[in-house]
């Protein structure tokens, strides 16, 4: 009888001894694994940038190993030189960028919820457009002088191309539902503008937004190889003159960065202006 309880109190099922649950991974571990996974080509291209010059592959004098771009670039944050052209870029790119959102989207959101704006104002913007904003810069020069304004000007231009064409765009392609519901409701024009359509418009609008972002970039540096005194565009081109080599390539190396994290800032605004958009 004891034997028969015994075995009927007994698990039936008994996990060997040798086998261990996996422990989960912490958060942290999996974003560094993802980091690390997605710059795997990253580093390659920093290996082969560090290693080709040592091998003789390449000239030295024209491209210095990585490691040596590094020190010139630390050196120039020490002495505050890189923060200096850091900061006067940021500046005239954020202020033309900013100044182009605030035209282009008001301007988009006219022209496509009016047909007789953009009958009027269509001919005009679609000789614009196909103007590259680089073929102006000795207009803008000659106009606004050799100063600020002829640069933040370049820029204006550049960022609002993008931004108004896809505000456009995203106007146009509004459920008309929604807009025939606000109607029905008494909601007055403007309100149907900003309460409506501007919200079902905003994921085309934000990716002009963040074309116009590389486009900020893109002008500004070519603005700053023009007549100015500081820069990271100013940077590279005084740097490439005077054969510096590695402090030109610092500053091609922070266009680079500055770059990603735009556009890293600029994604998390969208996704914060349209958390109700499905992924």
């Amino acid at each position: 009888m004891d034997r028969a309880q015994h075995a009927i109190e007994r698990p039936l099922l008994r996990e060997p001894d040798s086998v261990s649950r996996p422990t989960p991974l912490s958060p942290a571990l999996v974003y560094i694994g993802t980091l690390l996974q997605r710059s795997a080509a990253i580093f390659v291209v920093a290996l082969i940038w560090e290693i080709a010059p040592r091998l003789g592959l390449v000239e030295p004098a024209f491209l210095p190993p990585l490691s040596e771009v590094l020190t010139t670039g630390w050196e120039l944050i020490q002495n505050g030189q890189l923060m200096s052209h850091l900061a006067a870029s940021l500046q005239r790119s954020l202020f033309g960028f900013s100044m182009a959102i605030l035209f282009a989207v008001p301007m988009g959101l006219a022209i496509g919820s009016s047909r007789r704006v953009e009958g009027f104002l269509f001919p005009l913007f679609e000789a614009l457009r196909n103007t590259p904003a680089l073929a102006l810069l000795p207009v803008f020069i000659l106009i606004l002088g050799i100063g600020e304004s002829s640069k933040n000007a370049l820029v204006i231009y550049a960022c609002s191309w993008p931004i108004l064409l896809n505000t456009i765009s995203g106007v146009r392609g509004v459920d008309p539902l929604l807009i025939k519901s606000a109607r029905t409701m008494g909601v007055t024009r403007l309100d149907m503008l900003r309460k409506v359509v501007l919200p079902a418009a905003l994921p085309t609008v934000f990716t002009g937004i963040r074309l116009a972002g590389a486009n900020s970039l893109l002008a500004l540096v070519a603005a700053e190889m023009v007549g100015a005194t500081a820069g990271l565009g100013y940077l590279i081109q005084y740097s490439q003159y005077n054969f510096k080599i590695p402090h030109m390539y610092v500053g091609i190396l922070a266009i680079t960065v500055v770059g990603l994290v735009f556009a890293r800032v600029l994604q998390w605004i969208e996704r914060r202006f349209t958390a109700w958009k499905a992924d």
